[in-house]
């Protein structure tokens, strides 16, 4: 049954549209995609900002300040990878080096959901263990990781490695070919450059 669901589903080959259109739809789908997430992180790191500004703060154990500060720089790397595909755009705009900008922004995107959910997680474990202590913090801080790890990691990944097994050709036609064509462009570039 999954295997029948698997060889149904399209992939970027199906479109009619040209490489060019691929890349432009991709990034467009990426940053929709990081301006959700951001809004999130902006609201968790505005609140980890505030947490040291109340009287309770001054009252906390060692261990939970240890928290509080990984979770903070970790909202805080989150929010500088998310933002990063933007900056990229920006500095990369009109260049014609799409498929580069969409290979690091899709790597820096993912990099920064992990970040998210590691942020997510130590925010959950701080404010559990402010409210009920260690014991409560640690159960549902290991409640939330697998909860993030099996929604963020482990489905996508399952589908993901499915539908390759299904389709071997897909990946090849996207990630080897496209690294190629990008270094042998680049290296163009520079060369036209340099005369």
């Amino acid at each position: 049954m999954e295997a029948a669901r698997v060889s149904q589903a399209g992939s970027d080959a199906d479109r009619n549209e040209t490489h060019l259109e691929r890349c432009d739809r991709n990034l467009v789908e990426l940053l929709q995609e990081v301006r959700v997430v951001q809004t999130g992180v902006q609201v968790l790191f505005a609140f980890l900002l505030m947490a040291p500004l109340t009287p309770a703060f001054q009252h906390l154990s060692t261990v939970q300040r240890t928290e509080y500060f990984v979770t903070l720089v970790l909202a805080g790397v989150a929010a500088l990878l998310l933002i990063a595909p933007t900056a990229y755009h920006r500095a990369l705009f009109r260049l014609g080096d799409k498929e580069y900008l969409v290979t690091v922004a899709n790597r820096l995107t993912i990099a920064g959901l992990a970040a998210v959910g590691m942020s997510m997680v130590g925010a959950l474990l701080f404010v559990t263990g402010v409210l009920f202590g260690q014991g409560a913090a640690l159960i549902a801080g290991v409640i939330a990781a697998a909860f993030c790890l099996t929604l963020w990691g482990v489905l996508p990944v399952a589908r993901r490695l499915a539908l390759l097994r299904s389709n071997p050709s897909s990946e090849h036609e996207r990630a080897p070919g496209g690294a190629v064509r990008l270094r042998n462009r680049s290296s163009a570039r520079r060369r036209t450059a340099l005369r």
